[in-house]
């Protein structure tokens, strides 16, 4: 069995995939899935499998558009975030962007600290604080959120006026 550390790397298998070869595009999908997973899971919560299964099929279905193999990570972020958000508003907004995945935590309390006040959040503030914590600008949280980006603006500043406001009692 091959494990995820063993298959080449994805911009080896990139022209491979892009060419038809399903051998490629069966690595190239299963080098991915814990990088899509792991946005789906942050801006979904719940339903990260189904965004997983959907960001996937999507690649898979746009690949051949991709001009740019440099740009691929980017492009999968892209359309991962895009269809999070598109299974999150399907099965409710409930459970939409309710945590964001840190790189580097320093006090795992922090990480629980910063899923409760996400929590309390209004589900437009997580979205906004999600979107900008995956490096999205203000005009691709536009896109992908099909807002205006000087509504997209307002929301972030109101989202991390009112984070502040919430973390502020937490931190004492």
């Amino acid at each position: 069995m091959t494990t995820v550390s063993e298959l080449p790397s994805p911009l080896t298998l990139l022209p491979r995939a892009q060419a038809g070869d399903e051998h490629a595009m069966n690595h190239l999908l299963t080098a991915i899935t814990p990088y899509v997973a792991r946005i789906c899971r942050s801006i979904t919560h719940d339903d990260g499998a189904d965004a997983t299964q959907e960001a996937l099929l999507a690649v898979y279905r746009g690949l051949g558009s991709l001009r740019e193999p440099a740009a691929f990570y980017g492009w999968v972020r892209s359309v991962t975030v895009r269809e999070a958000i598109r299974t999150a508003r399907r099965y409710g907004a409930e459970s939409c962007c309710s945590e964001v995945d840190s790189q580097e935590e320093t006090d795992p309390l922090d990480a629980v600290h910063i899923s409760d006040v996400l929590e309390r959040l209004s589900q437009a503030h997580r979205q906004v604080l999600t979107l900008r914590a995956y490096g999205l600008s203000e005009e691709e949280m536009a896109e992908v959120l099909a807002l205006p980006v000087g509504t997209v603006r307002s929301r972030l500043f109101r989202a991390r006026r009112r984070f502040q406001e919430a973390w502020q009692p937490s931190a004492a």
